[in-house]
């Protein structure tokens, strides 16, 4: 049986995340380099955000890889390492980092120039997302389709979550035809999410373009375990290089469902997932409920961990 490392997404994020790990050496020794990589006072947007700024992407992502890249730290320590990794859009960064491809120094700069390239390219755009519940996924993506050639805007399926959860994305006008049509085809709810930009469609390209310029001058280290690729829902292929995957992940559709599926056919029996909520810890559930999932957020947590797991 395999133990699996997955990691929380944007949106997932709140004030206070990591306050009280910060007393642990390690996660302080992490967490104190990682700031150091930042232009922003990073921890005290993540302890305290009193300027509200931790909602803002340029400012979350470096904030959820710092907080993440303490928590690995922290399971190092006691011996609880990763026999697969994988992370939902921004928490791939981080299961790389776990994997051996990034270092945590490395991870928090590179997510810090992403988190400005996808505000960038947000600018200007009035963009929607909402959670469609209990519709195909064929169905939900011909209406995608239909809606965006309808002069509105364009609007995709961008996060398959799990079974009758998949979220749309993309101009505000488009999402909210589409999601006029899902439910009038028979999905049980449409639920607006905040958000910040179009993220994981077409309209993240000019992203996409710039995340490509800014990884030629960049160093990738080897995968010391496997990593399950948003855009992919499964291991990186031969003829596909990490870079690639990432320019691709930030333009393309999150395929969670087939991650988690993925997993069980690997034999991953234990999924620690690592980040503020428990979100994915649902989408597991929902998906193959017979993996065990184990929260791994707070000093408490860490602690129960002792009694959920053998190290």
């Amino acid at each position: 049986m395999a133990l699996a490392f997955m990691y929380a997404g944007q949106g997932s994020q709140h004030a206070g995340m990591g306050a009280d790990l910060y007393g642990r050496p390690a996660f302080r020794e992490v967490f104190d380099a990682c700031a150091e990589a930042v232009d922003f006072d990073l921890k005290t947007v993540c302890f305290e955000d009193p300027d509200g700024l931790i909602d803002r992407t340029e400012y979350t992502q470096p904030c959820m890889v710092a907080f993440a890249a303490g928590v690995t730290r922290l399971l190092e320590d006691r011996g609880i390492r990763p026999d697969i990794t994988a992370g939902l859009s921004l928490g791939e960064y981080s299961a790389l980092q776990a994997a051996g491809v990034f270092d945590p120094v490395q991870a928090v700069r590179l997510v810090a120039f992403r988190g400005k390239a996808m505000a960038q390219a947000a600018e200007g755009i009035d963009c929607g997302m909402m959670a469609v519940l209990n519709l195909d996924a064929e169905t939900l993506e011909a209406i995608c389709a239909e809606v965006s050639e309808c002069g509105l805007g364009h609007v995709q399926a961008t996060n398959y979550n799990c079974p009758g959860q998949i979220v749309i994305s993309g101009h505000a006008a488009a999402v909210a035809r589409a999601a006029e049509r899902a439910k009038e085809a028979g999905a049980r709810r449409c639920l607006p999410l905040n958000v910040s930009g179009p993220f994981h469609t077409k309209l993240m390209s000019p992203a996409g373009s710039a995340l490509a310029e800014r990884f030629r001058g960049e160093t990738f280290g080897e995968l010391r375990v496997p990593v399950l690729f948003n855009c992919l829902g499964r291991e990186k292929p031969e003829d596909l290089s990490i870079p690639e995957l990432l320019v691709r992940q930030v333009q393309s559709p999150v395929r969670m469902e087939e991650t988690i599926r993925r997993l069980a056919e690997l034999s991953v029996d234990t999924v620690i997932e690592i980040g503020p909520g428990k979100a994915l810890s649902g989408f597991i559930r929902k998906t193959v409920p017979d993996i065990r999932t184990i929260p791994c957020e707070t000093l408490a947590d860490l602690e129960n961990l002792k009694d959920v797991i053998d190290f």
